[in-house]
C-alpha cells in the first residue's frame, strides 16, 4: 500500500474546507434585480454567462416543449434563487440534483437547490418545461404572437417568460445556443449565425448560436414558412433575412427595405464603428402587430411597416440600435433614452446623407411643431418613467438633445463620441449620465447643463437654450417639411407595442 505523508497543517487546512458554511449564511436571492420601473423583472444572486436552449414546437397547437440548461455564477451564499418564466415546469436539476421549485406571482420560478451554493460558484441550472404560450398572460398580455403558421416571440421590454426561464433583465446578459426542432416544411429563425440544420423523421432542427452577449428581451424565436435569402458583407458576416410566405400585398415593400440590411449596416459603421456582432439580418412573420424591434443580429419588423410601401428608416432604426441597445444596453428601464435617441438621431443622419432633409432640418421641425404648452415636453427622456417609457418625446426631444450636443461640441468630437461610445461599452450596460461624462471627457467641455435642459427638465427649451441649439424660434407654420418627414414619421406608429405593459411604445 502507498502512503502519503499528510503534514498537521494540511489535515487542519482539509478539515476546514470539508465543513460546510452554516445554513445559517445561506440566503435567498432577491426576486427582483433592482430596476423601479420593474421591481419584478430579474433576479439577484447570481449572473448568467449562457443559455442553451432545446425545444420542440408545434405550430398546429402552440405546444413547445423545452429543456433550458442554464450556466450562471452565484453573487452570495444562496440558500434558493428564482428565475423568471411563465410556462409549467416538470423538473428542475442544480448542479445536476434534483431541486424543489414553486411558481409564485405571475412570473416568479422560485427554486431551493438541495444544498445551499457557495457565493462565486459554477452553477448549472436545467429547466424542463411545456406550455402553450399563447395562453400564458401576464398583467393581461402575452408577448408571444400566434401567426397562421407558427409562433413569434418579440416584445419589449419582457419577451423572454413566455418561452424560456431566464434572469430576465438587460443588466444580466449572456451568450446563447438556440435549437428548436419543428416539423419538416416549417422554419426556425433565432439570432446570430445558423449553425447546422437536420431532418429526421419528419421534424427539421434549426441550431442558432448568438456568441456576444445579448439581453433576455433581444432574444427572439420565429416559427414558420418562410422566404430565406442569405449573402455575406464585404467582411464576411453572413446575412439572413426571412419572410413570411403569406405577407401578401406588403411583400414587395418588405423585401425592398430589409434586402438594403448590410448596406445600411455598412453606413452605420462609418458613422459608430464596427459592427459589434456574428449576423446580420431581419425578418418578417406574418403578424398582426405593427412595431419593430431590434432583437440582436436580426430585427423583427411588422408587415404593416410596409404598408405604405419600403421604408429604409426603419431598417436604419433598428440596426443602429444594435451598437445603441443592444451591445450597450440599458442599466435600467430609466436609462432607455441611450437607446432610443441614438436610434432617431442615425435616421436623420440618413436623410441627411440621402439629401433629403439635414439632421438640423429636422431638428428644427419637431421643435417647431411641438408649442410650450405641448404635453410632449413634459415627458423627461432622461427618466421618463415606465408610463411614458416608449413615448415620442422619447425618440424626437432624445433626438433633440443630441442635435444640441452637436452644435455645442462641433462635428469632429460629436462623431468621435459616436463612434467611441459603443466601443467604451461594448457588450455591457451603461446609464444615461454615463454618456454624459463621456461626452464631457471626450469634448473637454462641461455638458451637465445641456443635458439637464433638454433630457430632465418638463418644459419646452426657449432661448437661449434653443439658439445654441441651432434651432430657429419660428411656428411649425413657418418651418419647411423636410423631404425624409413623413418616411421617419411613419415608424413613428411603429413604436406601438399595443399592451398595458411598459405602456404604448417600443421601437
Amino acid at each position: 500500500m502507498h502512503r502519503r505523508l499528510i503534514v498537521p497543517g494540511a489535515i487542519a487546512a482539509s478539515l476546514l474546507l470539508a465543513i460546510p458554511a452554516s445554513a445559517a449564511d445561506f440566503t435567498p436571492g432577491a426576486p427582483g434585480i433592482g430596476d423601479p420601473y420593474y421591481p419584478a423583472s430579474g433576479n439577484g444572486g447570481y449572473d448568467v454567462s449562457h443559455y442553451d436552449l432545446r425545444l420542440k414546437y408545434q405550430p398546429a397547437t402552440d405546444l413547445i416543449e423545452g429543456t433550458a440548461t442554464i450556466n450562471a455564477r452565484t453573487k452570495q451564499d444562496l440558500s434558493r434563487f428564482n428565475l423568471d418564466f411563465g410556462l409549467k415546469v416538470s423538473e428542475v436539476r442544480v448542479n445536476g440534483k434534483k431541486a424543489r421549485f414553486a411558481k409564485t406571482g405571475d412570473q416568479e420560478l422560485e427554486i431551493t437547490p438541495a444544498a445551499g451554493l457557495p457565493r462565486n460558484t459554477a452553477v448549472t441550472v436545467v429547466v424542463r418545461y411545456a406550455g402553450k404560450p399563447s395562453e400564458l398572460k401576464i398583467n393581461g398580455y402575452t408577448a408571444w404572437h400566434r401567426t397562421p403558421d407558427g409562433g413569434v416571440a418579440a416584445q419589449e421590454p419582457e419577451a423572454a417568460v413566455w418561452w424560456f426561464p431566464s434572469n430576465d433583465h438587460p443588466l444580466d446578459k449572456a451568450t446563447y445556443d438556440v435549437s428548436v426542432s419543428v416539423p419538416d416544411g416549417t422554419q426556425a429563425i433565432s439570432n446570430g449565425v445558423l449553425q447546422s440544420q437536420s431532418s429526421k423523421l419528419g421534424w427539421t432542427r434549426y441550431n442558432w448560436r448568438s456568441n456576444k452577449p445579448q439581453a433576455s428581451y433581444l432574444t427572439t424565436l420565429a416559427v414558420g414558412k418562410f422566404d430565406i435569402t442569405t449573402d455575406r458583407t464585404e467582411g464576411g458576416l453572413p446575412v439572413l433575412n426571412a419572410y413570411s410566405k403569406d405577407l401578401g400585398d406588403n411583400a414587395g415593400a418588405a423585401r425592398a427595405s430589409i434586402e438594403r440590411t448590410a448596406e445600411v449596416a455598412e453606413w452605420l459603421e462609418t458613422v459608430f464603428g464596427d459592427y459589434p456582432f456574428n449576423a446580420l439580418g431581419g425578418y418578417v412573420p406574418n403578424v398582426k402587430s405593427s412595431y419593430a424591434l431590434e432583437t440582436q443580429t436580426r430585427p423583427f419588423y411588422s408587415p404593416a411597416a410596409f404598408r405604405n410601401g419600403a421604408n429604409t428608416s426603419i431598417v436604419v432604426h433598428e440596426l443602429a440600435h444594435q451598437w445603441y441597445g443592444d451591445s450597450v444596453s440599458v442599466h435600467g428601464w430609466k436609462d432607455i433614452w441611450v437607446n432610443e435617441g441614438f436610434a432617431r438621431y442615425s435616421q436623420w443622419l440618413w436623410s441627411e446623407k440621402e439629401g433629403e432633409g439635414t439632421a438640423q432640418e429636422l431638428a428644427d421641425h419637431v421643435y417647431a411643431q411641438h408649442p410650450a404648452d405641448d404635453p410632449f415636453w413634459t415627458v423627461k427622456p432622461g427618466d421618463p418613467g415606465p408610463d411614458d417609457q416608449f413615448d415620442i418625446a422619447v425618440y424626437d426631444r432624445g433626438a433633440l438633445a443630441l442635435q444640441a450636443l452637436r452644435n455645442e461640441i462641433g462635428d469632429d468630437a460629436f462623431f468621435a463620441i459616436l463612434k467611441g461610445w459603443p466601443k467604451a461599452y461594448a457588450y455591457g450596460n451603461a446609464k444615461v449620465g454615463d454618456f454624459v461624462k463621456y461626452a464631457e471627457k471626450v469634448s473637454g467641455k462641461p455638458l451637465a447643463g445641456l443635458f439637464d435642459t433638454w433630457l430632465y427638465q418638463p418644459t419646452r427649451p426657449e432661448a437661449p437654450a434653443a439658439k445654441a441649439a441651432g434651432l430657429t424660434l419660428s411656428s411649425a407654420a413657418h418651418t419647411a417639411e423636410p423631404k425624409s418627414w413623413k418616411k421617419i414619421a411613419a415608424t413613428n406608429t411603429v413604436h406601438d407595442h399595443g399592451h398595458g405593459r411598459g405602456d404604448g411604445h417600443g421601437h
